[in-house]
């Protein structure tokens, strides 16, 4: 059947498997996106896209009917990333980590790279980088909030995601060193 999205939470609000079951199918490549996008091992990525279905069906009576589902499921998804973070990788003595300086050469080659290209490059970073990097460049989250989140200083955010920017124009030139020698 093609339900509506507003029919679908009302099933869902009524615990209706087979709404359920809808609702998981329709939105499951989104949520598993996002879940790729902070994770680099596919069965992680799993966890954390079921434990987003789980979380989004316990809490569906909360939902409002003004939000936006899909916004919903991403701070949903989003936040499980985090926490799934939090419990695999402790961050190790922040109070060790100083502000970097120096000036960074923009690599403007980004047209020149597929969206593929550019998600398999930031999968390379360390796992702290890219947490930083996604929450600060994709989500929007300030230093002080990523800071909360992942219990770090808010300078060590700044570190991490000036760390990660330029460990992603090595590997952009890199890649594009490479593409060009084909």
């Amino acid at each position: 059947m093609n339900w509506t999205d507003q029919e679908l939470i009302e099933g869902c609000k009524r615990r209706s498997a087979k709404y359920e079951e809808v609702f998981y199918k329709r939105y499951y490549g989104y949520v598993m996106g996002i879940s790729l996008s902070y994770s680099k091992d596919k069965s992680l990525a799993d966890e954390i896209t079921n434990d987003s279905f789980m979380k989004f069906f316990g809490s569906i009576k909360k939902f409002d009917d003004f939000q936006s589902v899909k916004a919903w499921l991403r701070r949903i998804t989003v936040n499980t990333a985090i926490d799934y973070f939090r419990k695999q990788k402790k961050f190790q003595n922040q109070s060790d980590v100083s502000e970097e300086t120096g000036v960074f050469h923009e690599v403007n080659a980004l047209q020149d790279l597929a969206f593929q290209d550019i998600i398999n490059l930031i999968n390379l970073l360390a796992e702290d980088h890219k947490m930083v990097f996604n929450l600060y460049e994709i989500e929007g989250y300030s230093h002080k909030e990523i800071g909360e989140k992942l219990g770090l200083t808010e300078s060590s955010s700044r570190v991490y995601l000036a760390r990660a920017k330029a460990q992603l124009r090595k590997l952009v030139s890199l890649h594009l060193k490479e593409y060009e020698g084909r």
